[in-house]
Formats: structure tokens, C-alpha cells, sequence
């Protein structure tokens, strides 16, 4: 698995894994829609922490600099 996933990209699903968060525990959230967006949190989480998202492989995403980027 090589990562995919560039910081800033990581970094925004992070935040969008605290608002849904925030919003779950003061209530603004519940019943299907709580489900739905804590799956999206959880799969938002996981891929934030390992870097490498399964569903850009399809499209050939990479949000990652490449180390050859980084030597410019």
C-alpha cells in the first residue's frame, strides 16, 4: 500500500471527522443520518491515519508529493 494522501488532504478529513463528531454528541445529528455520517466519519479516520485512500486507485488520485516533487 503506497500512500496516496498529501497532508492538506489528511488534515480535512480530520476536521470533517470532528464536526460530525461535535454534531453526534450535542444532538444535531441522530437516527439515519448519524449512521450514515459515522460511517463516513469512520472511513474518513482510518484513511486520514494510514494516508492511502482505496478509492482513488480507480482514478489514479494522489494528493501525496512525490519525492521527486519535493526536490523542485
Amino acid at each position: 500500500m503506497k500512500q496516496n494522501m498529501g497532508t492538506t488532504d489528511r488534515i480535512i478529513r480530520l476536521i470533517v471527522v470532528a464536526i460530525i463528531a461535535i454534531l453526534y454528541l450535542t444532538g444535531a445529528i441522530s437516527g439515519t443520518a448519524a449512521v450514515i455520517l459515522g460511517v463516513i466519519a469512520a472511513a474518513f479516520l482510518v484513511t486520514s491515519l494510514i494516508g492511502w485512500c482505496p478509492s482513488y486507485l480507480p482514478f489514479g488520485i494522489s494528493t501525496r508529493k512525490s519525492d521527486h516533487d519535493a526536490l523542485r
